[in-house]
């Protein structure tokens, strides 16, 4: 499949209508398996966190599942929960060597694609420690996500909106996961079908990815996203579209919702206003900002 970022800006409309949809945890129950088995066990394999796995995994899953950050990309993730470790107490009496974040932070800040085929060529051109550890530490959750998350069905709900959508909407998967995953993924279960393109991390964040596919061919208020991340829902406001939210924990209600009221409301123009208000502020609740071990 082509998936370039050329691609995406080329293709061409064929409906009035836009939807892009996340994957993990919105149209998949993998988000959890994925964290938890996968980049958690490799987080604490490469950064040497035996005597603390327990905060590491704490917190990693709290920036990552559980926090206004949910579904943010892995790099991003993991300066995130290494600056949520070294504010905890049981964590600094360790005395635990901690990274150098700011070469971490400085490849994120410079680089639109926060993929591995990227930070291979960083590393490549650097010869940066540092970021060569995080690549080993990408590619091998890859490599675990690869053996372990298989044959995970969609949500219910899912596949009666994808034909619904379909009808009168040109839709793309807009995800940051890694693309050989989300190929698989679409594909195993029949669900590749119904959308135009997949674009993972490889492609680009989440917001240009919307621009690039939307920009220019269809009208703002007949674009829309749905996501069960906030970040989701900022590519759809930095996009003048619109959000639906799937909340998490709430999964198939959110896709039921989505189904019978949601998208009829989309495409009859009686999304935006009071009602889109009301789902990001039900949205919202489920998501704090502060963990539980943090006071304020």
């Amino acid at each position: 499949m082509v998936t370039s970022t050329e691609a995406l800006i080329d293709l061409k409309s064929s409906n009035d209508f836009f939807i892009g949809i996340d994957s993990d945890g919105c149209v998949f129950d993998t988000m959890g398996i994925k964290h938890k088995k996968c980049f958690v066990p490799a987080f604490i394999e490469h950064y040497n966190l035996q005597s603390v796995s327990k905060y590491a995994r704490e917190s990693w899953e709290f920036v990552s599942l559980y926090s206004r950050t949910r579904g943010t990309n892995r790099f991003t993730a993991l300066v995130l929960t290494f600056e949520q470790l070294i504010k905890r107490d049981s964590v600094l009496k360790e005395n635990l060597q901690i990274p150098d974040l700011n070469s971490i932070r400085n490849w994120i800040e410079s680089e639109t694609k926060l993929g591995n085929p990227s930070l291979k060529k960083a590393v490549e051109e650097t010869n940066n420690s540092e970021l060569a550890r995080l690549y080993n530490w990408s590619f091998d959750a890859n490599e675990s996500i690869g053996r372990i998350v298989r044959n995970v069905p969609p949500f219910s709900y899912v596949r009666e909106s994808l034909e619904k959508m379909s009808s009168q909407a040109d839709i793309i998967v807009i995800s940051s996961a890694n693309q050989e995953s989300l190929n698989r993924e679409w594909f195993e279960n029949d669900l590749k079908q119904f959308v135009r393109f997949i674009a993972g991390q490889e492609t680009g964040n989440k917001k240009e990815c919307f621009r690039q596919a939307s920009r220019g061919k269809y009208l703002p208020e007949k674009t829309l996203m749905v996501g069960d991340a906030p970040g989701d829902m900022a590519a759809a406001k930095a996009n003048n579209a619109l959000f639906f939210p799937i909340v998490p924990g709430e999964e198939e209600q959110s896709w039921q919702r989505f189904h019978k009221e949601g998208l009829d409301r989309f495409f009859d123009g009686t999304f935006a206003g009071e009602y889109a208000e009301k789902l990001k502020n039900a949205f919202l609740i489920h998501l704090p900002e502060n963990p539980s071990w943090q006071a304020g």
